[in-house]
């Protein structure tokens, strides 16, 4: 099934985005509409739920995460929207690694690539996480009615974080339910190390030669996501990547610093392939 999407702009070079892990396709809307510009006519932009997200189809019960599933109904997704067509893609953390994979599988449909503050490598667990999903797990949805009962049920003291998790949110009748997949999230993190989301799919791409576009590597300076060690491993997929560190920015590199990735990419739209 085609993932659920929102689309910014008339004309010009086709660019879609990816979120990140508990993210929306929307998340990106500003920078979407900037790149496309006032009069929409700079970049047609494609805002992409990715599956278990937003409104996209969840993942079959009984089946595990997998960013080769992803990065599949991914291009297939974009194959639909634009028959024939070639895409920039640009991809956060979770979205990073989908859209590393799906330009590796799918050269002939990625042009371009934007990888924001994500290597391709493992990160050891999703320990990150796993506190926000256990308090996500134990919200009584039945029991609370407003969504300030919610909110004051959800124990998450920085506002920011909160924020961002309660977007997944929905209402359900007289109750709520999220839109995000938290169980197969959480049973994933209870993997530990053994977490497939934290890792890379070095199986998945072991089969794909190195990917030919233009590759721009967005890198918070504030952010441990990314180290100089790095470089070696990236460059091995991509040999025309381009490492863009982005001062004052934190692993949401794109909320830390909206103009600067907004001219990323106007930038890398306008190089030759």
């Amino acid at each position: 099934m085609s993932l659920h999407t929102l689309s910014v702009g008339t004309a010009g070079p086709l660019i879609a985005f990816c979120h990140g892990l508990f993210g929306q396709g929307r998340n990106w809307m500003q920078i979407a509409k900037a790149v496309c510009g006032p009069d929409g006519s700079s970049a047609r932009a494609l805002l992409v739920d990715l599956p278990d997200h937003g409104r996209s189809p969840w993942t079959p019960e009984g089946e595990s995460f997998s960013f080769e599933a992803y990065a599949g109904q991914l291009a297939d997704t974009l194959t639909a929207a634009a028959p024939g067509e070639t895409w920039t893609l640009v991809g956060h953390s979770l979205g990073g690694k989908t859209s590393m994979v799906a330009a590796l599988q799918h050269p002939d449909l990625i042009e371009r690539l934007c990888v924001v503050d994500i290597a391709p490598k493992g990160y050891g667990d999703l320990d990150r996480f796993t506190g926000y999903m256990a308090e996500m797990k134990a919200l009584p949805l039945q029991e609370l009615r407003s969504r300030a009962e919610v909110e004051a049920a959800f124990d998450e003291p920085d506002p920011g974080i909160k924020a961002f998790l309660l977007q997944n949110l929905r209402r359900d009748g007289d109750s709520w339910r999220w839109q995000a997949n938290v169980d197969l999230f959480s049973a994933d993190g209870a993997r530990g190390r053994d977490s497939v989301i934290a890792d890379w799919p070095a199986e998945a791409v072991a089969g794909c030669p190195a990917y030919d576009g233009p590759v721009v590597w967005l890198r918070g300076a504030e952010s441990g996501y990314i180290t100089d060690a790095d470089a070696e491993v990236m460059r091995g997929y991509f040999p025309k990547v381009r490492q863009v560190t982005v001062k004052g920015a934190g692993h949401w590199v794109h909320t830390d610093a909206p103009d600067v990735v907004v001219e990323t990419l106007r930038r890398l739209l306008l190089v030759a392939v």
